[in-house]
């Protein structure tokens, strides 16, 4: 079953939405979505106010909103008053996650391309690229009550 006089059947709000049937499950589960209308045979129909907050659920996940911030902004959407100064402010924190990551994302694109330089066209014998991933981090941990330094550890591993 498909669809009905009152919605349509949790497969074709699969198809319509592009969300899987068990993510829909999933959010039912976990209080995003209200439980919709079931036929009498159990099975779920979904209106179109249950479409309209799929969507807007699929549509914050694109984004990258977690499920706590969706939470919220649907607790703002579901006010009649729709504060938009609540819904400015995780916004705003999720744009400050968002720059951190592009940050962080730039810093690793400077490494790759440190990297890749380095592997001078592939013609070298060893790997720089390879020798870097490798590379330790600082000093060696100490395990309690033996002392192994950097180049004697390294010195028995080349035996």
């Amino acid at each position: 079953m498909e669809r009905s006089d009152r919605g349509l059947a949790i497969g074709a709000v699969s198809k319509w939405t592009g969300c899987k049937v068990e993510t829909i499950r999933y959010y039912e589960r976990i209080g995003l979505l209200p439980a919709p209308a079931r036929t009498e045979g159990g099975y779920r129909i979904y209106g179109v106010e249950g479409l309209k907050r799929l969507n807007f659920i699929r549509r914050a996940r694109q984004l990258g909103f977690g499920l706590k911030e969706v939470r919220t902004l649907l607790r703002l959407a579901d006010k009649r008053t729709r504060p938009s100064a609540a819904a400015r402010r995780v916004a705003a924190r999720y744009r400050e996650e968002v720059r951190a990551k592009v940050a962080d994302l730039r810093a690793t694109e400077r490494v790759l391309t440190e990297m890749i330089a380095r592997c001078a066209g592939g013609r070298l014998p060893a790997c720089p690229l390879i020798e870097t991933l490798f590379r330790e981090p600082g000093p060696w941990p100490q395990s309690p009550g033996r002392r192994v330094s950097r180049s004697s550890a390294s010195a028995r591993g080349r035996r």
